[in-house]
């Protein structure tokens, strides 16, 4: 009977180092629940970096007649709009080749600078052109767009290369 009186629960240090253990515990989850979404939202940004070079790869491949006038050195300060395509408030207009690459390359830069977090150069949504060497040779267009990760370091990069050879 005497064994049984002296056992009556839980010391109040036992009960602090079940709280420890517990809030070790729920710190490492939260890390790692932080880290997830940290991950996502990185990968969020990526999906929607190569959804805009893959865009800008589309319109480039349905006016290849605009050659270098996607190029975005080519133009001095940024590309603007012509009101080529057509929008809720207006019909697009009729234009040349190198005036539809411009305003693609306008909207493009746009959509980009509202999906990602561009960097602060002038072109971080750029696309590069190299003519062709040859008549039959194909001509380069790189197409990327570069943004700033959370906490990182470097700027986040996607570019993709784009031949078109020129038809007969």
């Amino acid at each position: 009977m005497r064994a049984l009186t002296r056992a009556r629960g839980l010391t109040l240090i036992e009960c602090m180092v079940a709280v420890v253990v517990l809030a070790i515990g729920l710190l490492g989850m939260a890390g790692l629940i932080l880290r997830g979404l940290r991950a996502g939202h990185d990968a969020l940004l990526r999906t929607q970096a190569v959804n805009l070079v893959t865009d800008m790869a589309e319109r480039i491949r349905a006016n290849p007649a605009a050659a270098g006038a996607y190029d975005c050195a080519s133009y001095t300060g940024v590309p603007s709009t012509h009101n080529c395509a057509a929008t809720d408030a207006a019909a697009g207009a009729n234009c040349t080749a190198s005036e539809l690459a411009q305003d693609d390359l306008a909207r493009w830069q746009d959509a980009a600078r509202a999906a990602l977090p561009l960097a602060q150069a002038r072109c971080a949504a750029n696309v590069e052109y190299t003519a062709a060497s040859a008549i039959d040779a194909p001509a380069l267009y790189r197409v990327g767009v570069s943004w700033v990760e959370r906490g990182e370091p470097e700027l986040a990069t996607y570019r993709s290369d784009l031949l078109l050879v020129p038809t007969p």
